[in-house]
């Protein structure tokens, strides 16, 4: 993926103006394109799921989006495992830098990665979306079952009217944090469950794709 951004260290991304916009509602401002770029930050990334060195972030090659890769995003229980296993877990802390007169939201992601689940065993991958002090938080959860050996892949959607957006002439740090859980269940103990966001290349991405608007005047 051209132009990755390591962990560990305040980086920077340019979104074009050209980002996904949702069809407007009559309830909603005039849809238009920010007349400049969008400029992303990422202040942190961390967590058990995305240690030093383990996660990027790159601006998708079509510029709409930006997308983040895990190579050790992975929970796991049974023989081997240590007892925090079951939960692994990443937070991003992004700085998004918008033009004036204009607010953003993100209005889907794509998750993708591989699950071993044995019959009685379960999982489930969480995201949440939030802007440093709102209240309002934009949260979703997806399920699976054993008995399961192959590719997962889950996308999270808003409509327009639910869409969390950053508040207006106010820098605030947008947080996406994501999780992975794997739960024995009923399964046999000698035997090992997992889910990952990863894969055998070392390259699962998760994209998210932003939505924008005009600020009132």
């Amino acid at each position: 993926m051209p132009g990755a951004l390591l962990t560990g260290a305040v980086t920077t991304v340019a979104l074009a103006s050209t980002l996904v916009a949702l069809p407007a509602s009559p309830a909603t401002a005039r849809i238009i394109a920010p007349p400049d770029k969008i400029v992303i930050e990422i202040a942190t990334v961390n967590g058990s799921g995305c240690p030093a060195g383990t996660a990027a972030v790159a601006v998708a090659p079509d510029n709409t989006a930006f997308t983040v890769t895990y190579s050790d995003y992975l929970a796991q229980v049974g023989p081997g495992s240590k007892p925090t296993d079951f939960r692994k877990n990443c937070q991003l802390n992004l700085i998004v830098h918008v033009p004036q007169g204009f607010t953003y939201a993100v209005a889907s992601a794509d998750y993708r990665g591989f699950a071993h689940l044995e019959r009685g065993a379960s999982a489930v991958q969480k995201a949440s979306y939030y802007f440093q002090g709102s209240p309002d938080t934009a949260a979703r959860n997806h399920h699976y079952s054993g008995p399961l050996e192959a590719n997962w892949q889950a996308t999270d959607s808003t409509d327009w009217a639910q869409l969390v957006w950053a508040p207006c002439g106010v820098k605030r740090n947008f947080n996406i944090n994501t999780e992975l859980r794997v739960s024995a269940g009923t399964s046999d103990p000698a035997k090992n469950s997992f889910i990952t966001m990863d894969s055998t290349d070392g390259e699962i991405n998760t994209v998210y794709r932003l939505a924008w608007k005009e600020c009132p005047a």
